[in-house]
């Protein structure tokens, strides 16, 4: 059985990933410092999958504690890399923060991966590469332009990273698939998105107001050149997105003919703006949601979304869940944690 490194995963994209890679016949590792998820999730895991992944608990900032894990762990092939700070805006508000965590994270991986004769790695990146698009749908052949958020440059600079690893002759391949939004959860709801604190991202904090946790969601900003004035983004279900990664991680350990690196974008190809979204949410589920209009945010893209045709076609990928069903699967989730 094929063994597997999954950092961050404890976390939303991680949790999800790490189910679709069991149920796929691969060992798992996981290694997470639960600074932004929680322990509870294994438990989620196990209940969909009848497997308890390995888990050690640390810091992939901390070289030492990988080099324990590499060791304890024997055999590792493959790594999916996910452990980073990944909200937009608190980035702008600490950006020393994201600089840490995001980038010496990935060092560290990159410098062991040869010790240890770990294969590949499939690199978490994001749309927020491309900035602010010329066009949309965007392919991996668009420019990659300035960020407007230090969360966004820690992704163009791992990329390069990589990119620059590979190049000067390091005995590994990489697969970065650039993730557009991903959100939903689990349809079992055993797992979903579950942040720590006050949400950073839509979709917890949608629900959340739903469940009258939070008073009403706020929408930043109804002035932006879009047909209703909110922002449009391609929101992908996050076990589609999961499954993207399985197929990556067998493409590059199994296929013996690929380049030592690829990239992909993940998307559904399908522009939504934030009050669309708000609107399938209470289409599916029923239930309406307080918010108000608030200003523009910091370091938010406009609009972007997605082609994805070169996963679909290398790949063989592509989104199936329909928007009302991941807002359906992320209801039911947000009614499994309230408590009553």
């Amino acid at each position: 059985m094929t063994k597997i490194l999954v950092t961050g995963g404890t976390g939303y994209i991680g949790s999800h990933t790490v189910v679709e890679l069991q149920e796929a016949g691969y060992e798992v590792v996981i290694i997470d410092n639960l600074s932004n998820s929680n322990i509870q999730v294994l438990d989620g895991i196990e209940h969909i999958t009848g497997i308890r992944p390995d888990f050690v608990e640390g810091d992939v900032t901390d070289i030492n504690t990988l080099r324990k894990l590499f060791t304890d762990y024997p055999g590792i092939k493959g790594i999916i890399h996910f452990a980073a700070s990944k909200a937009v805006n608190e980035s702008v508000k600490k950006p020393l923060l994201y600089y840490r965590n995001n980038i010496t994270s990935l060092l560290n991986l990159l410098e062991l991966m040869p010790e240890y004769d770990v294969a590949g790695i499939v690199f978490s990146s994001s749309c927020t590469v491309y900035g602010e698009p010329d066009q949309n749908p965007i392919d991996e052949t668009a420019p990659i332009k300035p960020s407007t958020s230090p969360y966004g440059k820690t992704k163009q600079i791992c990329e390069e990273i990589i990119t620059d690893t590979i190049y000067a002759g390091a005995p590994i391949k990489s697969i970065i698939l650039r993730y557009f939004n991903p959100v939903g959860a689990h349809p079992s709801a055993e797992i979903g998105e579950l942040p720590l604190g006050v949400p950073q991202n839509l979709i917890p904090y949608l629900t959340q107001t739903a469940a009258a946790i939070r008073d009403e969601l706020t929408i930043f900003g109804d002035d932006y050149n879009t047909p209703d004035g909110s922002c449009i983004r391609d929101f992908i279900d996050v076990v589609d997105l999961a499954k993207a990664h399985v197929i990556a991680m067998r493409r590059m350990l199994e296929m013996k003919d690929t380049d030592k690196l690829e990239i992909f974008n993940l998307g559904t190809g399908q522009g939504l703006s934030v009050l669309e979204l708000l609107e399938s949410f209470e289409r599916a589920t029923g239930v309406k949601v307080p918010h108000k209009i608030g200003p523009r945010r910091e370091g938010d893209i406009e609009k972007i979304w997605a082609d994805p045709s070169k996963a679909n076609r290398v790949l063989g990928w592509k989104t199936e869940v329909d928007i009302d069903d991941t807002m359906r699967n992320a209801w039911r989730w947000q009614q499994k944690i309230t408590p009553t």
